[in-house]
């Protein structure tokens, strides 16, 4: 079995309504253009090319809020959760489990349709590494993650949020050559999971659980930088007290950043995926992931990629199994789901 942790969908109601309420279509181009979020049919040609594979659904990017105000996000992450709960009631072999989107520009709609997306059968919820600008560890989104983490106990999918406008540098008015996405989308996960350890969240909810995609973004790649480098948090800088950070810290930063979990969405490079492993090691922490669907090929690659990238790693076929499945059904708390 091969569950798929991190996948992107936009449920038919959904789907109708982001073309209600996007009146400039280029403005969405890739994504009005990628039939496999939007199709089923064209969807499940491809799924059906791999035996015993199956898909954690999660709402497709731009966030709600990038999309809409908070007079308008609330209904939209209704109409969303709702369409992802029914995907998962209609094909429960191919979509196992589904993950809640929130208006988070509407903190107090967010909190009810947390309560709502759970009821419904949510197994997580999915964050962006900023809310217009705001930083996850911001006081406003405070009683978001109480609600998820602290009461509910479920896992977050986090996934970075960066566009254009994010200049490559001060002064510019706007990204070139798609460098926010390319550089700019692990740099975006790397600064949130920074913002969570250095915040004190896991200290705080020491069960937390944070799916990082992309592989754990730049944290295992420069794992001598987060380790040693952090080791000296305020050794360089003169306008703020971070060593008093360090010595509230019962663990290493590293070992924080080590808690995080991770997929292996980095469209099917080998050597990413085994630094990931390496760094967070297979028997818990590493899940099978593909980012589906990604090109404009109908996702085939990602999926064929990433699998014959698993299958060609020396580990132990037990922690590949691990990978493709245990850790998800672990984690998602699927004992009682078929398999």
């Amino acid at each position: 079995m091969k569950l798929d942790i991190y996948t992107h969908i936009f449920p038919s109601a959904y789907f109708a309504k982001l073309n209600e309420i996007i009146t400039d279509k280029a403005k969405l181009k890739r994504w009005f253009n990628l039939d496999t979020l939007y199709d089923l049919k064209a969807r499940f040609e491809i799924m059906d090319r791999y035996p015993d594979y199956a898909q954690v659904l999660s709402l497709s990017p731009p966030p709600l809020e990038a999309l809409a105000g908070p007079d308008q996000t609330p209904e939209m992450a209704r109409i969303a959760n709702d369409g992802l709960a029914e995907l998962v009631d209609q094909y429960p072999d191919r979509f196992p489990a589904w993950v809640a989107s929130l208006p988070m520009n509407n903190v107090a709609a967010s909190l009810e349709e947390i309560e709502r997306a759970f009821a419904m059968g949510a197994v997580g919820v999915q964050l962006f590494t900023n809310i217009k600008g705001l930083p996850l560890d911001h006081p406003d989104f405070e009683p978001v993650l109480d609600l998820i983490v602290g009461k509910h106990g479920k896992p977050i999918w986090l996934h970075p949020a960066r566009t254009a406008q994010f200049s490559d540098y001060a002064s510019e008015k706007k990204s070139k050559y798609e460098i926010w996405w390319t550089f700019g989308w692990p740099y975006e996960t790397s600064a949130a999971m920074a913002r969570l350890v250095f915040s004190g969240f896991f200290e705080r909810y020491p069960d937390m659980r944070v799916i990082a995609h992309h592989s754990g973004a730049m944290i295992p790649f420069f794992d001598g930088r987060v380790g040693h480098g952090w080791d000296e948090l305020g050794s360089r800088t003169d306008d703020e007290d971070y060593e008093s950070i360090l010595k509230r810290m019962p663990q290493r930063p590293i070992d924080y950043f080590r808690q995080f979990y991770t997929d292996t969405a980095v469209l099917g490079s080998r050597s990413a995926i085994r630094c990931g492993i390496d760094f967070f090691g297979a028997s818990q922490r590493t899940l099978f992931g593909t980012d589906f669907p990604f090109d404009k090929e109908r996702g085939e690659l990602v999926i064929r990629d990433t699998i014959a990238a698993i299958d060609s790693l020396d580990i132990s076929e037990s922690d590949r199994t691990r990978i493709y499945y245990e850790n998800a059904k672990k984690l998602l708390n699927l004992q009682n789901k078929k398999q």
